[in-house]
């Protein structure tokens, strides 16, 4: 069972194609999970994926937009994004916030 200390994995911008989101990902087979840090006015756009995901926020204030709902949510907040629904962040305050989401056909965060 491998082990990670987080300061030792690499820090990137985890999904160009849809968010600012910089941070860390830990990739197993069935679930990826990423710590990631958002500047105010930061977020992702609106997007769906076919993966189901789990949002906490750690630190900081966003906009969760979920099917077209918007939820302020801050810390000590966890959100659940079922598959294929659309969603979308919008940062109100510095954020840090963990992200878990399945992975599927390989790929996690990476979409």
């Amino acid at each position: 069972m491998p082990i990670y200390q987080l300061e030792d994995v690499p820090e990137e911008f985890v999904t160009p194609k849809h968010s600012t989101a910089y941070g860390r990902l830990i990739t197993g087979t069935q679930v990826e999970v990423g710590l990631l840090r958002y500047k105010a006015g930061e977020g992702a756009k609106q997007h769906a994926h076919p993966h189901e995901q789990v949002l906490l926020v750690l630190s900081g204030k966003c906009r969760l937009t979920l099917d077209g709902k918007p939820t302020i949510i801050g810390s000590g907040v966890a959100a659940l994004i079922p598959p294929n629904t659309p969603h979308a962040l919008e940062v109100l305050e510095d954020a840090e916030v963990v992200s878990c989401k399945g992975v599927i056909g390989g790929v996690g965060h990476r979409i």
